[in-house]
């Protein structure tokens, strides 16, 4: 990629608040004072030792080789030699310093972008589902990727190079005005035209770049859309169409980017011939002042002031394209502190989950350590002791209002009772509110209106953790992890065992095609399991929720992706799952439905129906319709 010319920056992303993002940089980079200060160090040594070599050629010239012309003496050649030797111990003085600072920089880099990832993993941990739900996923993986590694560059890489560019300007302008002030003031007329022309142009590209980068994104865009989408294209012979409407958008892009190059591609020859005529206008005044005696001009003076005014152009031209850089890094690095800055989900419950036992009259709930069948609330009193009730899987909506967003509510005045081991089905078309349902339970999200009870405690008072830990969830969509197909169903319970992990998938009805793996239990999972058919995929997640082994279980579509063959059997392994537990079901499939205790018909928010099967049957209602209509909603 050829580097940015000055006066693109405009066009580039910026941050909004460029200040405050510089300012919490320079807070992780003070965690490395003392290597900061080497650097520095090292830095000033380096740009001394360029300038020192080029006013070197003045004292070689002068000093040395115009007396050994007019008259050679060996006291003349051992001085030049020893200064040679001192130039050359200068040189090596440069190159280690130069070779340190940009070592000494890769662990502050490589320990920041530890540190960052950290932190953004830890906040993301922390965050809300709906934060998940209103950010791309993609966008979220970017500032992992591009903008901690952009980030990165820019502190191991861009700033010490900043650094290092401005004082090499420093010294050189120094290093000039001490051999002439004249041809310095000529030198920096020339920067100033340099500088005025650069950014003109510069910023006239800049406005191509923009267009390019719109027309790459729409290309990439439609790329990706027909890769996913080539089935539909070839059965509907749509190839032709979409190889023309390909062209055209590759067509546009080839323009904007060739307008965008060309024009960006004048600023490097413009600057080039420049800094060639300033060395022939230096080189003549250079001259005519030594041949009229003005400013005490030598001939050693005019070769090391054309060596410097050389030197002293590049870091100039350095120092636009690395504040281009931090700009576009500072873009990246606000977007990572901005998911720092996230409010974290709130929890304010104090009421925890425990194992527990009856005392000896088998009347008092106690505390133990060691596993039990009995799951008990563990709840704080004023007087600084807890009370301990049972965790039967009594859970009650009451009259529940709730909105995604505050200006569009979702549910209305929802009343569920779900008693200890009963069957809760749900039912409804797509976007009726089933799967919200479940959500609140899990305390995803909050509601606006009424109260949800566990065991008659408001699940705003239980801690999340222990709330969720309650909650045994089998989703339509399976994320299975990379590892093993016993590390994944161990996922449900870490202190599971072997036997435990094996009987669970039995009762999944997985145990028998994970045995015909290439590796049983041990074969490796990668791709989500790309490996397994979605009804594998889904049995291995129906076994991860058995060796969890909760009180309640929600199962949203879980059966939706295995045919009606496999679904008879994994049917009896879920029963007997099911069996003392209070369940919440919700599915297409009315078949799945018929032997809950009680079903409740969605629609749009409401429940417009609730009964058993053959009550709702008997009311010819909307769950009649469905049911002779169609035994799947979908």
């Amino acid at each position: 990629m050829p580097p940015v010319p000055r006066g693109m920056s405009a066009a580039m992303p910026k941050s909004k608040d460029a200040g405050k993002t510089l300012k919490r940089i320079i807070g992780y980079l003070m965690q490395y004072k003392f290597r900061l200060l080497l650097v520095l160090l090292c830095i000033i040594v380096s740009a001394y030792a360029a300038a020192r070599s080029s006013l070197f050629l003045k004292t070689l010239i002068d000093d040395y080789v115009t007396p050994m012309v007019e008259h050679y003496t060996s006291e003349l050649m051992a001085g030049m030699i020893r200064s040679i030797l001192l130039l050359a111990a200068v040189f090596l003085a440069g190159v280690v310093s130069t070779f340190l600072y940009n070592r000494l920089m890769i662990p502050v880099g490589q320990g920041i972008l530890k540190k960052v990832r950290d932190q953004m993993f830890d906040k993301m941990e922390q965050l809300p589902i709906r934060y998940f739900d209103v950010n791309a996923h993609g966008d979220i993986m970017s500032r992992y990727t591009n903008d901690t590694d952009t980030m990165r560059q820019m502190i191991a890489q861009t700033i010490p190079q900043l650094m290092n560019s401005v004082v090499s300007v420093v010294v050189l302008l120094v290093s000039m005005i001490s051999v002439s002030i004249w041809l310095t003031l000529v030198t920096l007329c020339f920067t100033a035209l340099n500088l005025f022309i650069s950014t003109k142009v510069g910023g006239l590209s800049g406005r191509y770049f923009v267009s390019q980068q719109a027309q790459l994104g729409d290309l990439n865009g439609y790329v990706e859309e027909m890769i996913n989408g080539q089935k539909v294209i070839k059965v509907f012979n749509r190839e032709e169409k979409t190889i023309e409407t390909f062209d055209a958008k590759n067509n546009a892009l080839r323009e904007s980017a060739r307008k965008a190059f060309f024009i960006s591609s004048m600023v490097m020859p413009v600057v080039m011939n420049m800094g060639y005529v300033q060395y022939a206008v230096l080189a003549i005044v250079g001259g005519a002042m030594a041949i009229g005696g003005v400013g005490g001009i030598t001939i050693g003076a005019i070769v090391s002031f054309l060596q410097l005014s050389r030197n002293f152009n590049r870091p100039i031209d350095m120092i636009g394209q690395q504040v281009s850089a931090i700009v576009m890094a500072l873009a990246g690095a606000e977007r990572i502190f901005r998911l720092m800055d996230e409010e974290p989900e709130q929890d304010g419950g104090t009421i925890t989950l425990v194992r527990a036992k009856y005392d000896m009259t088998g009347e008092k709930l106690l505390e133990t350590p060691e596993l039990t069948d009995i799951w008990a609330w563990k709840i704080p009193q004023e007087d600084g002791t807890f009370e301990y009730r049972r965790l039967t899987g009594d859970i009650r909506l009451n009259h529940v209002d709730f909105g995604y967003v505050p200006d569009k509510q979702v549910l209305y005045d929802i009343d569920i009772y779900a008693e200890p081991g009963q069957k809760v089905a749900f039912v409804g078309h797509t976007g009726a509110g089933k799967t919200t349902i479940t959500n609140l339970l899990n305390r995803f999200y909050d509601i606006q209106g009424g109260s949800i009870t566990y065991d008659g405690i408001d699940i705003t008072d239980i801690c999340k953790s222990d709330l969720r830990r309650s909650l045994g969830v089998i989703l339509q969509d399976v994320n299975l992890f990379t590892g093993t197909v016993m590390e994944n169903i161990r996922y449900g319970r870490q202190d599971a065992t072997d036997e435990e992990c094996i009987a669970a998938a039995k009762l999944a009805n997985a145990d028998s095609f994970i045995r015909v793996l290439p590796q049983g239990y041990q074969t490796v999972l990668a791709g989500d399991g790309s490996g397994l058919s979605q009804g594998q995929r889904q049995l291995i997640a129906i076994a991860r929720a058995a060796v969890a082994d909760p009180p309640v279980l929600i199962m949203d579509e879980a059966t939706s992706s295995i045919d009606t063959r496999t679904e008879s059997i994994v049917q009896k392994g879920m029963d007997g799952l099911m069996y003392g537990r209070t369940v919440f079901v919700i599915a297409h499939r009315l078949s799945t439905v018929q032997n809950a205790d009680v079903i409740m018909v969605i629609d749009a928010g409401h429940i417009i129906e609730r009964g058993n099967h053959e009550q709702l049957i008997a009311k010819r209602g909307q769950y009649y319709r469905l049911y002779t209509g169609a035994f799947e909603l979908e």
